[in-house]
């Protein structure tokens, strides 16, 4: 439990700095293509990161795959794209992990 603590602390971190750099030190120059792409994907990174180490869980030295994570993370990409709204559709995902996890596993 420490470990994704100390992941979901350093990838804060790391989203943080890029950011904070990003505004100060190139706000008044002109940024390439390519810097700006990877200042638009960072944050996805980190949390695609997040949600596979969630979703592949090790279990006696092999990867098993968590069914509520995995149903929980499906039904919000389905809620994002019928309603397109974020913050119904990760409730909706998290209320439908949770169901899930206690009443069908």
């Amino acid at each position: 439990m420490l470990n994704q603590w100390l992941l979901i602390g350093i990838l804060a971190i790391a989203t943080y700095l890029s950011r904070f750099f990003g505004v100060v030190f190139m706000a008044r120059q002109k940024m390439s293509p390519a810097l700006r792409l990877y200042f638009n994907y960072v944050p996805i990174a980190i949390i695609a990161a997040l949600l596979v180490k969630q979703i592949f869980v090790p279990t006696d030295g092999q990867l098993t795959i968590s069914l509520p994570v995995l149903i929980a993370c499906i039904s919000t990409v389905i809620a994002i794209k019928v309603i397109r709204m974020f913050l119904p559709s990760v409730v909706i995902g998290i209320v439908v992990g949770l169901l899930v996890r206690y009443l069908l596993i």
